[in-house]
C-alpha cells in the first residue's frame, strides 16, 4: 500500500451515503491506499449481511445503468482488503446483533479507528 491511510466514517444508513463511502473506499484501495471504513450509528447497517442499502430501489436503477451497486462494491471492498469496522456503540444504538454482520467485519470503537488511520486522511459521509 502506498501513501497515508484513508479513514472513512460512515454515519448514515441511507443508500446514497453507503454507495459514496464504498466508491471512495474501493477507489482508494484500487490505487494502493490503505483504507479503513468505520461505520457508526445508522451507518452500521451497511456492514450487515445482507446489506439493506443493496435492496434500495436506487441501487437497482444504478445497476441498470451500468453502475456498480452496493453488493458488488462490498464484495470488492473485501477483496481489496479494506478494513471494515462496525462501531460497538453504534451497533448497540441501532440494536444490531454483531452476529448479523458480514464476514470479516470487526467490531471496535472509535479509538481503534483513529489509531488505524493515524496521520492519514479522514472523510465523513
Amino acid at each position: 500500500m502506498s501513501g497515508l491511510p484513508l479513514g472513512i466514517l460512515l454515519r448514515s444508513g441511507g443508500h446514497e451515503a453507503a454507495h459514496a463511502a464504498l466508491l471512495l473506499a474501493t477507489g482508494a484501495a484500487a490505487i494502493g491506499r490503505e483504507v479503513v471504513l468505520f461505520a457508526t450509528g445508522p451507518g452500521c447497517h451497511l456492514l450487515r449481511h445482507p446489506a439493506p442499502p443493496a435492496a434500495d430501489a436506487r441501487d437497482a436503477v444504478l445497476r441498470a445503468r451500468g453502475v456498480a451497486g452496493v453488493a458488488v462494491l462490498l464484495e470488492a471492498a473485501a477483496e481489496l482488503g479494506i478494513r471494515r469496522i462496525a462501531c460497538d456503540a453504534g451497533l448497540r444504538g441501532e440494536l444490531i446483533d454483531p452476529a448479523t454482520l458480514a464476514p470479516g467485519v470487526e467490531v471496535a470503537g472509535v479509538v481503534t479507528f483513529l489509531s488505524a488511520v493515524g496521520d492519514g486522511q479522514l472523510l465523513s459521509v
